[in-house]
């Protein structure tokens, strides 16, 4: 059974940084490209970032491209997602995916940028 456990959310401030990462067990990352999806309330999933199968090209949205750095640790089968200048638009539950629609993904982790 595939499962992603996404961690590292929270309650930030307008132009702070998280972290986020995702465990992902049940099958060998370096077969899969990883997604990062998001879905602000009432709002649709979103893509917003992808990262190769062994992490040598990475792709964004326009609307976090220059903030939102993609990376992966191949030893312990992760996939990061360094955020910066984080908005208040940012808001949204986070997941990671194993496709760019994000029909395969994790729980989710909740990130909330306010003042």
């Amino acid at each position: 059974e595939v499962q992603f456990m996404e961690s590292g959310g929270g309650l930030v401030q307008p132009g702070g940084s998280l972290t986020l990462a995702c465990q992902v067990t049940g099958l060998t990352p370096s077969d899969y490209w990883f997604y990062w999806v998001r879905q602000a309330p009432g709002k649709a999933l979103e893509y917003v970032s992808q990262i190769s199968r062994y992490g040598t090209n990475h792709g964004y949205a326009p609307f976090v491209k220059g903030r939102f750095t993609v990376s992966r640790d191949t030893a312990k089968n992760m996939v990061l997602l360094q955020m910066n200048s984080l908005q208040i638009e940012d808001t949204a539950v986070y997941y990671c995916a194993t496709d760019p629609a994000g029909e395969r993904r994790g729980q989710g982790t909740q990130v909330t940028v306010s003042s």
